[in-house]
């Protein structure tokens, strides 16, 4: 099947599915920018405890909090990341750290969503939504609708490779749907879980290993041990969000493709043993990001990445060695565009008096002010149409995102 130029520029959409990893993809019109700039927005599903990529170690209460939780400071033998001084990036997002030092990297600390919501299911749906109440659309999905559609005919050509679209990009937007036949593999993470859940018991505890050790899983993958996923992972096999993420940066390179992605990653919801489990999705997202910045190639200096999650969790750890559903957390801003290599933060503190309500890191900026400073600031949509991105309580955009043309 032949793509016209004409259906290119309406609206082609991908949704591309590989085990707890999805992509979507729109092509719009450019925005009236010479640079053609892109946008990914990075779904991160279960709730990314945000203090522990992104670790206060300056605070004083953070020890009194979770100490358990806390990886050594920079400097130290797997210790953290630098980020300034007061905070320290986890040490399995190396590659991200390579684009802080850059300055193409930009955390935004104590953010949330305009939602108080502790429930996965309505978070997510508020978080894509974008709205003040349930939506059948997405918040990305009515920013495209907003761009100009210069020269464009009937209703574009739509292409979903999945089973299924995010909300995120649900909307007038048209998209299809095929599933590439073998691209369903269950994560590493559910293979561990279900040893975890079997590890008591005599019968199916033993064989379960066996079966994983002739599938090639190691004790340590297994166990998920401190060592094998706090440090940076060097090489191997891709995972299934690092041959998404390549994919869309290569169709997002494309003179004639797409400009909007979304991509989404599961693994985040760290309930018991989150030291031992959160390095796996995280260094997935560190792989992922890498290998859209390498596959895009030059079209990195005009793309924004934005990776965010429907929650953060709680300040203090759990009977079990996790965390459980919370309230403030992080989000990244990544990029050639991005005003990065600081981290940006009104940090409400840890003290119990500075908690909300006594348990969660307290949110001090709307996730929906950055995104509607990149939509505004980067693809150009006018801020008087935020309302339309954004239904409800339209928020102003939050500038300074980006580095100044």
């Amino acid at each position: 099947m032949i793509i016209r130029r004409r259906a290119a520029l309406l609206g082609l959409a991908t949704s591309w599915v590989m085990g707890s990893s999805a992509l979507a993809l729109a092509a719009t019109s450019p925005a009236g920018h010479a640079d053609d700039p892109r946008l990914v927005v990075i779904i991160l599903r279960g709730a990314l405890d945000g203090m522990a990529a992104v670790t206060p170690y300056g605070d004083p209460d953070l020890a009194t909090c979770r100490q358990a939780l806390v990886l050594p400071e920079p400097g130290a033998q797997d210790g953290l990341l630098d980020l300034g001084g007061f905070y320290g990036l986890h040490p399995a997002l190396q590659n991200m750290h390579d684009l802080y030092a850059a300055g193409q990297l930009l955390p935004i600390h104590a953010v949330a969503g305009h939602y108080r919501s502790r429930s996965h299911f309505e978070a997510q749906d508020y978080l894509e939504s974008g709205a003040d109440e349930r939506m059948d659309s997405g918040w990305l999905n009515r920013a495209v609708s907003c761009l100009p559609q210069r020269n464009a005919g009937p209703d574009g050509y739509g292409l979903a490779m999945g089973l299924t679209v995010p909300l995120l990009l649900r909307g007038p937007a048209s998209v299809g749907s095929y599933a590439p036949a073998g691209a369903h593999h269950p994560d590493p993470e559910l293979y561990r879980q279900i040893v975890a859940l079997n590890a008591d018991d005599p019968v199916t505890g033993p064989a379960l290993r066996d079966a994983l050790q002739a599938r090639g899983f190691s004790d340590a993958v297994m166990e998920g041990d401190r060592a094998s996923i706090t440090a940076p992972h060097k090489g191997g096999k891709p995972d299934p969000f690092m041959v998404l993420s390549a994919a869309a940066g290569r169709m997002l390179a494309d003179r004639k493709g797409p400009r909007i992605a979304a991509l989404e990653i599961g693994g985040w919801d760290t309930h018991a043993r989150q030291v031992a489990r959160l390095g796996h999705p995280l260094t997935q997202l560190d792989r992922g990001v890498a290998a859209l910045r390498d596959s895009l190639g030059p079209a990195w200096s005009h793309t924004v990445v934005l990776a965010m999650t429907e929650f953060g969790r709680t300040v203090r750890i759990n009977g079990t060695g996790g965390t459980d559903h919370g309230t403030g957390t992080v989000a990244f801003v990544a990029g050639g565009p991005v005003a990065g290599g600081r981290v940006m933060a009104t940090w409400p503190g840890l003290r119990p008096t500075q908690l909300f309500e006594n348990r969660d890191l307290a949110p001090t900026t709307d996730l929906r002010t950055v995104a509607a400073g990149l939509l505004c600031d980067h693809l150009g949509l006018a801020e008087r149409e935020m309302a339309t991105v954004f239904p409800g309580a339209t928020p102003a955009p939050l500038h300074g995102l980006l580095r100044r043309a």
